[in-house]
């Protein structure tokens, strides 16, 4: 079988496995187990808790001693295990222990995700920069796929997602056997402090990128409010608008989001040229206003729904002019000698710190106007809103634009 084909099958199914539950874990979480806002922020934040810890760890052992495409295979089984166990877990501090144990599992695939993918197509003589792109979208497609058939089924109230899930790590779990074998090497020379990106702590000398990662865990925290909240919000509708589409379907009105996201990564080297990194980013940081803001006065029907539907269009702006542009910016800020340490830096603010950040406050938030079990959305998005508005103005006033070589191709480096 050709090697691209199998790299795509291959990042199809591991993001598969993730849209089977991100988008719709959070209604399950408060609809069926009855879990207060913190307790699903919490949930959440073992994602970033495992972004920090764990993928190092893994690194290390997929370099040095088992091949990434085992160790691959052997995380997704254990997944596939742990998702119905999962699925019969209903008291809070189970459900948590089980849920960082699904992260702590699951994020450390990414990377290797990566890792098989760009060894494949080196020794098969393509180039990454220009092959791996085409493949890697295909993961967009299979999370966009993975929670269509929650919406579909139902399953986003249901532990039935848990069983696509399990499902999915499976068959990726022995695919993964059957890959090309990546070769370890026991005699590399990147440390533990290289591997957690803490060498790259040096760029906090330059007060420009010191600013920059600061604010990376602040809109760090914006990045999970909506995955965690977007479809109980709309599932509160329920009462209202028991027939409406957005109600009915939200997980699928929700991945309208992803599909955004591979409208916008193409503008990026455009507006990056045009008007710089400070520009840039503020339109990121505008952008999460008007999402929050936009869900502040979403409805199911009418004008509402307009408003629903170009929040989630404006996503992609949010998510890829800040995430996708910062890792070029770091990229290209970074001494050559510590540019991995510096990408991993990075993704340790933004889906790491930024991430706990993000998902313990907006369950605060949530906590704090649920009076009688019945949410104040409207100022709870108003909220997220006026949060990242003051985020925009303070990255206006402190950050100064620099000027940077920007090598665009550097964006495939860079993973939700």
């Amino acid at each position: 079988m050709n090697i691209k084909l199998r790299l795509l099958i291959l990042n199809f199914l591991e993001f598969f496995c993730w849209g089977s539950w991100l988008l719709s874990i959070g209604a399950y979480m408060v609809t069926n187990l009855k879990f207060s806002g913190v307790e699903v922020g919490s949930v959440y934040a073992t994602l970033g808790i495992a972004s920090v810890f764990i993928p190092p760890i893994i690194g290390l052992i997929s370099d040095r001693w088992v091949g990434a495409e085992k160790v691959l295979g052997i995380l997704h089984l254990l997944l596939s295990a742990l998702f119905i166990i999962l699925s019969y877990t209903s008291s809070y501090g189970n459900f948590y222990l089980i849920a960082l144990l699904v992260s702590s599992a699951y994020m450390p695939t990414l990377a290797l995700n990566n890792s098989i993918s760009y060894y494949n197509l080196e020794t098969k003589g393509f180039d990454p920069i220009k092959h791996f792109p085409p493949v890697r979208v295909w993961g967009t497609v299979g999370f966009i796929i993975a929670a269509w058939i929650i919406d579909l089924l139902g399953f986003n109230i249901t532990s039935g997602q848990f069983y696509l899930a399990s499902v999915s790590s499976l068959i990726l779990g022995l695919y993964s056997f059957t890959l090309p074998k990546v070769p370890t090497n026991k005699l590399t020379n990147k440390t533990m402090l290289q591997r957690f990106g803490l060498d790259a702590f040096v760029l906090f000398r330059q007060k420009p990128l010191k600013i920059f990662f600061i604010f990376s865990i602040l809109l760090g925290a914006s990045l999970q409010v909506t995955n965690i909240w977007g479809v109980p919000f709309l599932n509160d509708f329920n009462m209202a608008y028991p027939d409406s589409f957005a109600v009915k379907h939200s997980v699928f009105l929700m991945s309208i989001s992803q599909l955004s996201e591979v409208f916008f990564i193409l503008l990026i080297p455009y507006f990056f040229k045009r008007f710089g990194i400070k520009i840039v980013v503020m339109m990121s940081m505008t952008a999460w206003v008007f999402r929050f803001a936009l869900f502040g006065f979403g409805a199911p029907e009418g004008l509402g729904l307009f408003f629903l539907i170009l929040s989630m269009f404006i996503y992609g702006m949010a998510f890829d002019f800040y995430f996708i542009s910062g890792s070029l910016f770091v990229n290209n800020s970074a001494d050559s000698k510590i540019r991995s340490s510096a990408q991993g830096l990075f993704m340790m603010m933004v889906n790491g710190i930024g991430a706990v950040i993000g998902a313990y406050g907006s369950g605060f938030i949530v906590d704090f106007y649920t009076k009688n079990e019945i949410k104040d959305w409207h100022s709870i998005w108003l909220t997220f809103a006026l949060y990242a508005l003051i985020i925009c103005i303070g990255f206006a006033l402190l950050f100064k634009q620099t000027k940077h070589k920007i090598v665009f191709n550097q964006s495939k480096n860079l993973n939700k």
